[in-house]
């Protein structure tokens, strides 16, 4: 009679979105899983903060789309129903003034043509020169052509064209200007947004605070799995052990680095100097969000677009009220906020005020008693920029790193952390298997 193999003891160190995306797949599989996370919360950089006011703000404005399969998949498979957490619109770009585009439903080729098509505000000539630019990356796969920025990929096209859809696109996606964004790096999520499957371009906009919509969930899962979770638990030493690793002297069978770049290369610094010297070069860029407070008109769609520029720092704005987060609020986004951060945060949220009182003057409410409450992340997301260099998932025999820095094919993103934790567990499972 045979006996059956112990499950393998598997630690995570980090509980954003890719570390608890590792350890719901490593639990799935069988691996007894302990998930340590220096803060009070989980959730990492996409979480809700209770401010000292008594406020409940997401740290920043984060949104999903259809072509985010993987963090559909394991928010479903903790009971996060992507159907109640998440509003599903067709991807819309439209400003104040009724410019821009909608795409519509149906084959995702057809839908951003018929959307390109009906674009408001654009001459023929301006739609037709995108439509034939969009589809001759088509044709080559959505492959580099050989630019290195999004700016010279889309230099042919019309200047309003660049202005109302490329840029707010580039840097939504990818929080980086599209004068130093990565070409390759853009042309990948396009061609799975907007030219992969139907419905792959839609908006999923989160109908709840950040941390209910999957860290909590996933917490709440991994416990009742019988999974171990310290909050507040800085980890300050790392050893190989024969085929294993001690964590602070725990001795578990493999490790999985989900936390920060910079945490991590401290981390392994003695024992991967090179790896630790590749997260450590990675620049990054801030996202400020500002929270207004709305008059009792709804935007006219849950998100709008801004006209930004000099002078007006947010690309978008969000009315968490007609998204059902909370009642009477505003949420407006300045992504690549590091020029806008030098002259301080207070200087911004008025920059971000009076924008808003120009553009969409009749839905901010006015008066000493309207609130303003500005969260910045200052180390939001890597800068996306060409021939970027970014640490491997291995980093040591049994040590693997996840997170949305770390090597793949998208930029900093919550599919892109969901999808480096499933296959940085992926890689561990397999690890564990041939021990």
């Amino acid at each position: 009679m045979s006996v059956a193999p112990h499950p393998a003891r598997l630690a995570v160190i980090g509980a954003g979105w890719a570390g608890l995306s590792a350890a719901v797949r490593a639990t799935e599989a069988g691996q007894t899983v302990a998930v340590f996370e220096m803060a009070p919360q989980v959730g990492g950089r996409a979480r809700t903060v209770r401010r000292p006011d008594g406020a409940e703000l997401d740290n920043g404005q984060h949104i999903l789309i259809g072509a985010y399969t993987a963090t559909q998949r394991v928010m479903g498979l903790v009971g996060a129903e992507t159907a109640k957490l998440l509003r599903r619109l067709p991807l819309e770009l439209r400003y104040p003034d009724g410019q821009g585009l909608k795409v519509a439903p149906g084959p995702a080729l057809w839908g951003f043509a018929r959307g390109v098509l009906g674009a408001r505000g654009w001459s023929l000539g301006e739609r037709l020169a995108l439509l034939h630019t969009s589809l001759s990356w088509w044709r080559q796969g959505m492959r580099n052509p050989g630019v290195d920025t999004v700016g010279a990929l889309c230099a042919a096209l019309p200047k309003r064209v660049r202005e109302q859809l490329i840029e707010p696109l580039c840097v939504a996606a990818m929080n980086t200007p599209a004068d130093q964004a990565s070409a390759t790096v853009f042309l990948r999520v396009l061609g799975d947004a907007l030219f992969g499957t139907a419905g792959g371009s839609d908006l999923l906009l989160p109908r709840v605070g950040l941390s209910e919509l999957f860290p909590r969930p996933a917490a709440a899962w991994l416990s009742a799995q019988g999974a171990r979770i310290e909050l507040r638990r800085r980890i300050a030493e790392l050893l190989p052990d024969g085929g294993g690793w001690r964590v602070d002297g725990e001795r578990f069978d493999a490790l999985l680095l989900a936390c920060s770049a910079i945490e991590a290369a401290r981390l392994v610094r003695p024992l991967a100097p090179g790896w630790a010297e590749q997260a450590e070069a990675l620049r990054y860029e801030p996202i400020a969000t500002v929270y207004l407070d709305r008059s009792p008109r709804p935007i006219p769609l849950p998100m709008l677009a801004l006209h930004a520029g000099e002078g007006n720092p947010a690309q978008f704005v969000f009315d968490l009220d007609a998204l059902g987060v909370c009642s009477g609020r505003l949420a407006f986004v300045v992504s690549g906020a590091g020029p806008w951060l030098a002259g301080g945060v207070e200087a911004l949220t008025e920059a971000v005020r009076q924008q808003a009182e120009k553009q969409i003057p009749l839905h901010v409410a006015v008066g000493p008693s309207a609130r303003m409450r500005t969260m910045v992340e200052r180390r939001a997301t890597f800068a996306c920029v060409p021939d970027l260099r970014r640490p491997p998932i291995v980093v040591a025999p049994g040590l693997f790193a996840c997170g949305d820095y770390v090597q793949g094919p998208y930029p900093a993103t919550l599919e892109g952390s969901v999808r480096s934790g499933l296959e940085a567990a992926e890689r561990a499972i397999q690890w564990l298997r041939t021990c």
